[in-house]
């Protein structure tokens, strides 16, 4: 059964089991119902415990419901059918209590979480708003700050700042049923706090509201559910709690059919079925225990990091003893800055150093069972790596390449068992950005090719298999992006009109801004790369601007001009000299217009690497598009954008 009740005295067990998370669907949702009623109905109990069997407590809504008709009962009228039951109810949390989940544990008298477990509201992220109560019950029970921070930002918290946050009523480690058992006999002992819907709740002064509104809209970005789930928040704090109700519902059932809705569901599904894709069904991936990583600059030591906080060992191999030291200090001040920032202890700090080892002789990879190359991307140096490798590791180990143009098939030219290769595309940084092209070769085993999958998910990343073509999909599409942003200067955009509209459109900077970032001249070597094996590379705008030494912020000028120490770009007359005899005078685009151009050109080289064979299906490469380059999430990605 889904729904079950056990008896200890006087106390009832409703049990869920709904697996694999403990949904809230209808036959769910009809379950607690019934329970209620045969509960207060039952003279001999005083009290009743709800708790999950499973990994985890009520995690959320059925997804497999999203989209369609609500059938009853409807998850406002179960939890406050919850909140008015006659014997009290305390919710016993673990693994995670999370929207919908939330929503009915606030429907009970009490919380009780394991020092484990988290609880939020993450509607936001879904383009809607709590709909059970979220908006109006979380301030009442825990104050209007701790409401907009959970409900805004939609991100969980653990149990320990629930409880510093007032979200539960207790935390409690070991036997979770016996803890909440005893908790809800105590209780009894107590006269009963009243229930949320009918607790004060104070608003802060206009002046607040204000700061947190233009706060979240510069987070958002575009996005509207951070600030509608404000506006309710507010009225919830404003209102009888009735009024609130309405006007929550109300938002939640307008939100749910808008546009953003639907393209941030769009990409909760396709980030859902990455990890397992269809093809490889049935395909056991190798387990990977151990691990090791050539080059240890900032791409390799990101992907140590990545691998070490995945709890992976890691052998580091450098070409020289200096270097090896170089790239130690490289991931050393990786887990000194998550030391800094609060997401690491120094003893946990400590203790990921401690699972590397360094050098710079190869045989110490020779029981190693993942090696991943990440050394300067030169075919020659490359292959060399290769070539060592093909002796130094057991016949059997998988030998991934991280090159993010070069052609896979020539790296691994005459590597013995070449079955076990296969390219692994990092973003930089490697222990930050979520997404991972997983580039297969004529040769790569499908076995080889799950493994890749597997270790995405052990590290926590969104993987994309891609073909192999020049810049596989992620750097293939930029490319294309670029080149469409060049030619708007060229017809007389200026550079700073079309950044502008790229950040209006939701991205976090423009194209010419992130090229200064990240340095002009990486692409031009690589278009003098290929001009140089005889390919045709036209020469672009920023070619002009490395050639007279502008590659970016780290030469103080680059398509803009940077102040010392100043990374604010400002515009250029050098950068505007350089290019005069390139621009002529063009139609004058919107803003809108602009980030048409740009996105219809993604959505166009998109559609091509989809013919090609390169991209298995669109949502994969709007995942790689939001996970790897910033389009905003809350527009599904270029293909989303391009059928809508």
């Amino acid at each position: 059964m889904i729904v079950s009740i056990d008896r200890d005295g006087d106390i009832a067990l409703v049990t869920v089991d709904n697996p694999p998370v403990n949904a809230l669907g209808q036959a769910l949702r009809q379950g607690l119902w019934d329970a209620v009623g045969a509960l207060d109905a039952d003279p001999t109990v005083r009290a009743v415990v709800l708790i999950c069997a499973g990994r985890t407590f009520i995690a959320g809504a059925d997804v497999s419901e999203f989209g369609k008709p609500p059938v009853p009962p409807h998850l406002p009228d179960l939890v406050d059918r919850l909140e008015g039951a006659a014997k009290p109810w305390t919710a016993a949390i673990h693994g995670s209590a999370l929207g919908g989940g939330f929503e009915v544990a606030m429907g009970c008298r009490f919380r009780v979480a394991l020092d484990s477990a988290s609880v939020g509201l993450p509607e936001v992220t879904l383009g809607i708003v709590p709909g059970a109560s979220g908006t109006v019950r979380t301030p009442r029970l825990a104050g209007v700050e701790a409401a907009v921070e959970l409900v805004t930002t939609g991100r969980p918290v653990k149990a320990g700042k629930a409880l510093s946050m007032g979200l539960v009523d207790a935390v409690v480690s070991g036997d979770l049923r016996a803890e909440s058992l005893a908790f809800a006999r105590k209780a009894l002992t107590h006269p009963l706090p009243p229930p949320i819907s009918a607790r004060p709740v104070t608003s802060p002064d206009p002046a607040w509201w204000d700061e947190q509104r233009k706060a979240i809209a510069k987070r958002a970005k575009g996005e509207v559910a951070p600030l509608r789930a404000l506006d309710c928040l507010r009225i919830a704090a404003e209102k009888p709690f009735a009024e609130a109700m309405a006007h929550e519902r109300a938002t939640f059932l307008e939100l749910r059919a808008s546009d953003q809705a639907a393209a941030l569901r769009h990409i909760f599904f396709a980030e859902r079925a990455a990890p397992k894709p269809a093809h490889l069904a049935g395909v056991k991936p190798r387990e990977i225990r151990s691990t090791a990583v050539i080059g240890g600059g900032t791409m390799g030591a990101g992907i140590a990091a990545a691998l070490r906080d995945a709890g992976l060992p890691v052998v580091l191999i450098e070409r020289d003893e200096e270097a090896v030291q170089r790239g130690l200090a490289n991931l050393r001040s990786i887990f000194d800055g998550a030391v800094k920032r609060g997401r690491l202890t120094e003893a946990q700090a400590r203790a990921r150093m401690d699972g590397v080892t360094a050098g710079s002789d190869y045989a110490l990879l020779s029981g190693t069972g993942l090696v991943i190359e990440a050394v300067f991307e030169d075919l020659a140096v490359k292959r060399a790596v290769f070539a060592r490798l093909g002796q130094a590791c057991r016949p059997d180990a998988i030998l991934a390449t991280n090159t993010s143009y070069l052609d896979p098939r020539l790296i691994a030219e005459g590597l013995p068992h070449p079955d076990r290769f296969i390219g692994l595309h990092f973003f930089s940084p490697a222990n930050v950005m979520k997404l991972l092209e997983i580039v297969p070769t004529p040769t790569t085993s499908p076995e080889t090719l799950a493994t890749g999958f597997a270790l995405a998910r052990q590290l926590g990343k969104i993987p994309v298999q891609a073909g192999i073509c020049d810049g596989f999909i992620g750097n293939r599409i930029l490319k294309r992006y670029r080149a469409e942003a060049e030619t708007l200067v060229r017809d007389g955009t200026p550079i700073a009109a079309v950044d502008a509209a790229m950040r209006a459109h939701g991205f976090a900077m423009g194209p010419f801004e992130a090229q200064d970032l990240g340095g002009l001249d990486i692409a031009y070597l690589q278009r003098e790369g290929a001009r140089a094996s005889g390919q045709d590379a036209p020469e672009t705008l920023g070619d002009i601007l490395v050639r007279a030494g502008r590659k970016g912020q780290k030469t103080g000028g680059g398509w803009y001009d940077y102040a010392p120490g100043d990374r604010t770009p400002k515009p250029s007359d050098t950068t505007a000299g350089l290019l005069a005899g390139r621009i002529t005078a063009g139609p004058t685009l919107t803003a809108e217009g602009i980030a048409s151009r740009l996105t219809g050109a993604m959505a166009a080289e998109g559609k091509a690497i989809l013919e090609e064979g390169i991209a298995l299906k669109p949502s994969d490469i709007d995942l790689v598009e939001v996970h790897g380059y910033g389009y905003p999430r809350w527009r599904g990605g270029p293909m989303f954008a391009a059928e809508g």
